[in-house]
């Protein structure tokens, strides 16, 4: 195999997998760990992938890359769609009375399942630090809507800031469902703005069961700010299993995974 194929396959595995590692390459294309790392090198020289410890990730996933809020909600929309189906459904399950919800598009896409919250159900009580899905909610019968305080973060339309940390804080919610940038089997939990990952730290420690809603695309990433341990959550809500280190480290976590 010529290196321009074997770099054109390496850099299709990238964009599929998200990360990959040297070995995994070495061994899928029967050459040598040198061998895959020059061809990294040159791939990320063109612009096409960005090599991290142990292998690469695509281009665009740098540790403070963070895609704006309109952007998000149209990705994998499926995906969201059903991820936000069991999340909601963790609320009937455990008969919460009160649930956090984190801003983001797969948490929105959870608020989206509650507009249809049915007459005659027990009043469930809706905190959140996203303006979109304050708005989105407010008006539905049976929620009481909270809208957490502070100032907006026009990117996500997030309120962040201590004001935001003091009002999650004298709560105590059932739920708590929360988006995250990257899901490390080292670095845990991650987001790229330390205002967003202190305001996200306050609702996993605040809440008595912490959801993280991750697709797979999240997978081995580290963005720059970690919110929290693996062990910190209860609960990952994502739309394919992980595996390898990620899937251990879950378990040895004590997490558990739903893959709908």
């Amino acid at each position: 195999m010529f290196a321009e194929e074997r770099q054109r396959l390496v850099a299709e595995r990238v964009a599929e997998a998200g990360r990959v590692s040297v070995t995994e390459l070495a061994e899928r294309f029967s050459v040598t760990t040198e061998t895959v790392r020059r061809d990294l090198a040159s791939l990320e020289t063109a612009g096409v992938l960005r090599r991290v410890h142990g292998g690469a990730v695509p281009a665009e996933r740098a540790s403070t890359a963070e895609a704006s809020l309109s952007e998000r909600q149209v990705q994998n929309l499926a995906e969201k769609r059903r991820m936000a189906e069991a999340a909601a459904a963790l609320i009937v399950s455990s008969r919460a009375g009160s649930i956090l919800l984190d801003a983001g598009s797969s948490t929105e896409a959870v608020a989206d399942c509650l507009l249809s919250h049915p007459d005659g159900a027990p009043e469930l009580v809706v905190m959140t630090n996203a303006l979109p899905i304050a708005d989105k909610l407010a008006a539905v019968p049976g929620l009481a809507v909270h809208l957490l305080g502070g100032r907006i973060r026009p990117v996500t339309r997030a309120a962040v800031g201590q004001a935001a940390i003091d009002a999650v804080e004298r709560h105590r919610p059932d739920l708590a469902f929360i988006g995250a940038n990257g899901v490390h089997a080292d670095f845990g939990l991650s987001t790229p703005d330390p205002e967003e990952a202190a305001v996200k730290a306050a609702f996993v420690r605040c809440a008595r069961r912490a959801v993280v809603l991750a697709d797979h695309t999240k997978f081995a990433v580290e963005a720059l700010v970690q919110f929290g341990r693996l062990d910190a959550i209860d609960t990952l809500v994502t739309d394919r299993a992980p595996e390898g280190e990620l899937a251990a480290a879950l378990d040895d976590a004590g997490v558990e995974v739903m893959a709908p």
